[in-house]
């Protein structure tokens, strides 16, 4: 089953999004977190460092994946619940790195069609996602196009997952 956490920066998301990972998985199950943040400067570097703190003694096995998420596609199994956080950091990878599967493009397809694949293989699938769609600003082409492609990719997740959170204060709302 895929679970859908949404939030906007600091809202507690993906505390969250680890608990309800350790409440899915149960002691004969492994849980892994795919992380998608590339360490590309002191603040990067900074939030990776709070995230593996907030996961310390969770049991998480830690798989670091900046791109091409479909590459894990198979080497999981029914006895595994994987945490992807987060979608918002995969997708820009993709757009703006020139390996990446979206440089050049808009064709979210290998995103999306490699989380419905690991979603068929393990237990469950929880993904993070930022809520970047409601502040008011005008932005450039690409990061509107960034906005848009997130917001398309959020949108085909929530229509397939069992639970949408909408993380605010620390406060999980149970979206559908």
């Amino acid at each position: 089953m895929i679970y859908l956490v949404i939030g906007g920066s600091g809202s507690g998301k993906s505390e969250y999004a680890e608990g309800l990972c350790c409440e899915l998985a149960n002691e004969n199950q492994r849980k892994y977190y795919i992380a998608t943040m590339k360490p590309s400067g002191a603040e990067a570097e900074k939030r990776i460092a709070g995230h593996r703190r907030q996961r310390a003694g969770k049991g998480f096995l830690t798989v670091e994946k900046a791109l091409d998420i479909g590459g894990l596609c198979g080497k999981y199994d029914k006895s595994c619940v994987l945490l992807i956080e987060c979608m918002s950091n995969l997708l820009a990878n993709e757009m703006f790195e020139e390996e990446g599967a979206l440089y050049g493009n808009e064709d979210i397809s290998p995103i999306v069609d490699a989380v419905f694949k690991l979603e068929r293989q393990v237990k469950d699938v929880v993904i993070v996602s930022n809520d970047v769609f409601s502040d008011g600003r005008t932005y450039d082409a690409d990061t509107q196009k960034y906005i848009r492609l997130l917001g398309e990719i959020n949108l085909l997740i929530a229509r397939k997952a069992e639970k949408v959170i909408e993380v605010v204060c620390g406060i999980p709302l149970v979206v559908s």
